[in-house]
């Protein structure tokens, strides 16, 4: 399972926006977002600059 921090969510909307840009992605399964941690949780070997780019591109920040 892979983790991720990001900033800019601040509602159940911003986690729906982000769990499915995520879900988007061929070969991330088993998505979980916290909002109140502002975390991404996800199963998957994905390069992390193509999740990098699905973050940014709905508006949010991954935090190294």
């Amino acid at each position: 399972m892979t983790t991720i921090k990001i900033k800019g969510m601040s509602c159940q909307h911003c986690v729906g926006s982000t769990r499915k840009a995520l879900e988007a992605i061929p070969g991330i399964s088993n998505v979980q977002i916290d909002l109140e941690k502002g975390e991404a949780t996800f199963d998957g070997k994905i390069d992390g600059q193509i999740v990098k780019k699905a973050i940014i591109s709905i508006g949010f920040e991954v935090i190294q």
